[in-house]
């Protein structure tokens, strides 16, 4: 058994899996995108064998150019797109539907009805978040009451309900692991974040039978081996994270104040509070950061739906530009006379409005407005909803305070022109690290650390450097000029304006 680490990144759009050595070093990757499905309008699915199918291609790919056997890798480390919810056959691990993803909104008059009811209240003080669509128990809810003898079977306990790494851990060990990790735990509705266990009353208010949910574990745990006809030979699965914890993991954010913001699909900032669960009064969620050797460490985190998502909106629903690689040159082509902003409110808004009836909204445009501009608002956008969360965790928690540096991650933090408008729109330090793939290096150390291969938790903090500082370089003036502009914007977009 080699020193090798393989960590499987199951994201919204694709799956990768990433192959690092000794040296915590990239050996070998591989990627393979899959089908989004839009049923109804605000609705989102994948096919849970196509999230299966490549899982397994891209991990056979990634041995295959890393020149490895499954015998060289001590351990694969999982993360996973959160609150995407599945239902499967415990007798065959057949699904029963559609995987419905964590941006789909089916569930809105679900939760505005559990809010009409008085229940919200205790959903937030049980598990940190708050009563949306996006969060899994209210998708679990609707499975069993929309497909045909769910409910039933579940109470039998014939089905097993996972978020997306449960159901890799099902299918990776044949059935033997029906597990997940108090960070996927923690985004259902149905996890008590303070005492670390399904809660009763939650799964009442919500109709959901105790029998179909996983057994919880910490996030460096023994979650199963991988059979060996798969790859050939058994590997141990010992890192399980969903992926903005995975992140925070990744950016070595350990110490309390620490602050992480990964730009995918949506965009995920997290704050790392420390063994302190800080209840927001600004609509951010408390979560689980981490969960290690039974201790439980806090973050506030702010959501936003969609980030590289309008990115990919101007390569294939407008079609200005041919590749997501293009923006940032052409957002620097933006005539800065006109103030241009997108709301891209597609899924509605997430923190800290929470508005899931909203929709996406331009403002500004004039004769003048082309791809460059559309291109500029699309980035923009992603720095202006970082801002709002920033302050809203500054006003959450007495400990934080103004000197704050931002360590990021994601796809869009290789584009440099993205990274200085971000400092410039926050009027803070953006810190952009030499390894881009922290959420799968996150997800690695713990089954690396874990095996006994990878360096502890104070080493790794070490490790971690720096590519490169973003400092603010935007004069005030404008900097309050274009973000009263954003503010402005968005209350014109909002469901009750």
């Amino acid at each position: 058994m080699g020193g090798y680490i393989l960590a499987i990144d199951q994201g919204t759009t694709s799956t990768r899996a990433i192959i690092f050595d000794g040296s915590m070093q990239v050996a070998g990757t591989a990627q393979k995108e899959f089908r989004q499905i839009f049923p109804d309008s605000g609705w989102v699915e994948h096919d849970p064998e196509e999230i299966w199918e490549s899982v397994v291609w891209s991990i056979r790919q990634a041995l295959e150019k890393a020149g490895l056997k499954a015998a060289d890798i001590a351990a694969i480390g999982i993360t996973n797109q959160r609150e995407t919810t599945l239902l499967w056959e415990r007798e065959t691990g057949k699904p029963l539907h559609n995987a419905i993803v964590w941006q789909d909104r089916r569930t809105a008059k679900l939760c505005e009805k559990l809010k009409k009811d008085g229940h919200e209240k205790v959903f937030v003080k049980k598990t940190g978040l708050l009563l949306d669509p996006y969060f899994s128990g209210t998708k679990l809810s609707w499975l069993l009451s929309k497909v045909k003898g769910a409910r039933k079977r579940a109470e039998k306990g014939e089905l097993c309900f996972g978020t997306v790494d449960t159901f890799l851990i099902w299918r990776l060990t044949g059935g033997k692991s029906f597990v997940t990790d108090a960070t996927n735990a923690s985004r259902t509705l149905m996890f008590n974040i303070e005492k670390n266990v399904w809660d009763k009353q939650l799964l009442e208010i919500l109709d959901v039978p105790p029998s179909v949910l996983p057994q919880v574990l910490d996030c460096a745990a023994e979650f199963g081996v991988a059979d060996e006809e798969l790859f050939g030979a058994p590997i141990p699965i010992l890192g399980v994270a969903g992926d903005q914890h995975a992140a925070v993991i990744g950016q070595a954010c350990f110490e309390p104040g620490m602050l992480k913001s990964t730009y995918g699909t949506g965009c995920f900032a997290l704050l790392n509070t420390g063994e302190d669960m800080v209840r927001s009064k600004n609509r951010l969620l408390t979560t689980i950061a981490y969960r290690l050797d039974g201790k439980t460490i806090y973050a506030l985190e702010g959501s936003i739906f969609v980030a590289g998502a309008a990115v990919q909106w101007l390569r294939d629903g407008l079609k200005v530009i041919g590749s997501a690689s293009e923006t940032g040159a052409l957002a620097e082509k933006a005539d800065p006379a006109q103030d241009v902003y997108l709301v891209p409110a597609f899924v509605g808004l997430g923190a800290p409005w929470w508005d899931a009836e909203a929709r996406g909204a331009m403002f500004g445009l004039t004769r003048g407005t082309g791809p460059a501009e559309f291109a500029r608002a699309a980035l923009e956008a992603v720095c202006y909803q970082t801002g709002d969360l920033l302050d809203a965790m500054h006003k959450d928690w007495k400990n934080a305070n103004g000197d704050t540096v931002l360590r990021v991650d994601g796809g869009m933090v290789a584009s440099d022109w993205t990274m200085q408008r971000l400092s410039d729109l926050i009027d803070a330090p953006v810190d952009r690290p030499v390894i881009l793939e922290t959420t799968a290096l996150g997800a690695a150390w713990l089954a690396g650390s874990k095996a006994g291969v990878w360096p502890d938790m104070k080493a790794f903090s070490d490790a971690w450097s720096r590519d490169r500082r973003f400092e603010p370089q935007m004069d005030d003036e404008t900097r309050e000029r274009k973000i009263k502009g954003w503010k402005k914007a968005v209350q014109r977009t909002l469901s009750n304006a």
